[in-house]
């Protein structure tokens, strides 16, 4: 195995973006190096590209374990921030109760300095409503439930 140098300083800067932005890990390349920063079971390593990195992820509950199944739910498609309104003090899009029809959009994901409109993939009622205006999710989390 081939030695290579610990930049200490960019492992604090990925650190430090991980907690700023919310996100559970982080990972760059350089190179034949490779550095991935995870939060949960937290595990910082730099090795050369072609070998594994480890990381000790716990899971993190995206709501009733039943509800994942759901015909009706509604999981995020990436990573990002999620807003139930098109802009600051409007009307959100969905509130429990409120009925919606199949491509209406629900919500907004931010990435990347996009807002990506997210549409309901049914039509029905929103039975439940998971997840939390202006907070971080993760790919394939339980966003709402349409019934």
């Amino acid at each position: 195995m081939s030695k290579f140098n610990i930049d200490n300083d960019a492992i604090r800067q990925l650190a430090e973006l991980l907690d700023e932005t919310n996100l559970t890990e982080i990972e760059v390349a350089t190179g034949d190096n490779r550095i991935r920063v995870a939060r949960q079971g937290t595990m910082v390593a730099a090795a050369p590209a072609a070998a594994p990195v480890a990381a000790v992820a716990a899971a993190a509950p995206a709501g009733p374990a039943d509800a994942s199944s759901h015909p009706g739910a509604v999981k995020s498609p990436m990573v990002g921030v999620v807003y139930f309104s098109p802009e600051p003090g409007a009307a959100p899009f969905i509130s429990p109760g409120s009925s919606v029809s199949e491509g209406q959009t629900i919500m907004l994901i931010e990435a990347m300095k996009t807002f990506n409109p997210i549409r309901a993939h049914k039509s029905g009622k929103i039975s439940q409503i998971i997840a939390i205006d202006g907070h971080p999710v993760e790919y394939d989390e339980m966003l709402v439930i349409i019934e």
